[in-house]
């Protein structure tokens, strides 16, 4: 069972090194899109940010959902910024998930707009999600308390 929550590929020592400097350096509106989506705070969805896959790291995955949401600056909307993104969207969805992308401006101008797109897409790939058990709380919600 625990073989079905860990991803099938392997990840080299330098993506998983680079993977955490992204996160040391998160980019204002990756920031911003984390406050919201960690702890479960989107409709009960876990996701985790910069997350190698194959030979690329993405901003932001939701493997319940198999959705990987990715954030893009200026130097995305250049010939060869479109081009290695066409390529990371091909290896990504070769995983079979799906890919939301929105630029760093509409993450700052419309975070809403933002949030009730993922929302969406989240419910549509995953209209179940659970929210885990709290670690180190018991299942009796009584145990804890004394009797007076």
């Amino acid at each position: 069972m625990a073989d079905q929550k860990r991803p099938g590929w392997a990840v080299s020592s330098k993506l998983r090194a680079n993977a955490r400097t992204l996160r040391r350096n998160s980019t204002d509106a990756e920031r911003i899109l984390w406050s919201e989506l960690r702890n479960h705070r989107l409709g009960g969805a876990g996701f985790r940010r910069q997350v190698p896959i194959e030979n690329c790291v993405a901003d932001f995955m939701c493997h319940a959902a198999k959705l990987v949401i990715e954030l893009d600056g200026g130097q995305h909307f250049s010939a060869r910024g479109e081009k290695s993104d066409a390529s990371r969207s091909t290896a990504i969805k070769a995983r079979g998930f799906q890919i939301l992308r929105f630029s760093n401006l509409d993450v700052m101008k419309n975070r809403v707009g933002v949030l009730e797109t993922i929302a969406s897409a989240i419910a549509t790939r995953a209209p179940t999600l659970t929210l885990p058990r709290k670690r180190g709380r018991e299942q009796n919600p009584l145990a804890g308390k004394q009797s007076r």
